[in-house]
């Protein structure tokens, strides 16, 4: 089994990721993942058995035509991983704000699709809407990026809000307020 754990490392399975998330752990063969979702950083990583290691190492190309981390990122790397290892809180903690994020948003009549994860789509349709009601939260304080075609179908344009475990409730409170308020005034609630 190989899995590609960009992202769902520090999200799912305790900020362990998915093959701990769905309890495949023992079953993966190697998987990949990067620094700079979750853990803020940059960088990729790949999980496997020496063989596999030696054998990407001589083939993969992006590989081959890089650099080492410098230090200081590799550091900050470490770190990351550390504060998943012992400070699990803040893998609850998004999860909380992802919740109260998600349930709230749609209360007020916005659609969220099926997402089940600390990244939340307001579904909003046209894209001219969208990008103007991004252009509005950042004019609020509230950067959010519109995602339109052809990175979504053409009806499916939408705001990208994702949460992390540094916000507050306060700061969620003020997000949802100026949402009610723009959706409100754009009519798309």
């Amino acid at each position: 089994i190989y899995v590609d754990d960009a992202h769902s490392e520090g999200v799912l399975g305790d900020g362990h990721g998915i093959g701990r998330h769905f309890d495949l752990e023992k079953e993966i063969h190697f998987q990949i993942g990067t620094f700079s979702k979750a853990f803020g950083s940059f960088g990729g990583m790949l999980a496997g058995s020496s063989d596999l290691i030696k054998y990407a190492y001589n083939k993969a190309r992006t590989w081959l035509l890089s650099a080492a981390f410098p230090p200081h990122v590799a550091a900050a790397n470490i770190a990351a991983l550390e504060v998943v290892e012992e400070e699990p809180e803040r893998v609850k903690k998004l999860w909380d704000n992802t919740k109260y994020f998600k349930k709230e948003i749609e209360s007020m009549g916005y659609d969220t699709g099926n997402t089940q994860t600390p990244i939340i789509p307001t579904i909003i349709g046209d894209s001219k809407k969208a990008k103007k009601l991004a252009e509005r939260l950042y004019e609020e304080g509230i950067f959010a990026l519109a995602i339109v075609y052809p990175m979504v179908a053409r009806d499916k344009a939408r705001i990208r809000n994702q949460m992390n475990a540094g916000m507050n409730r306060e700061d969620l409170d003020f997000a949802l307020n100026v949402y009610e308020k723009l959706g409100k005034e754009l009519k798309i609630i």
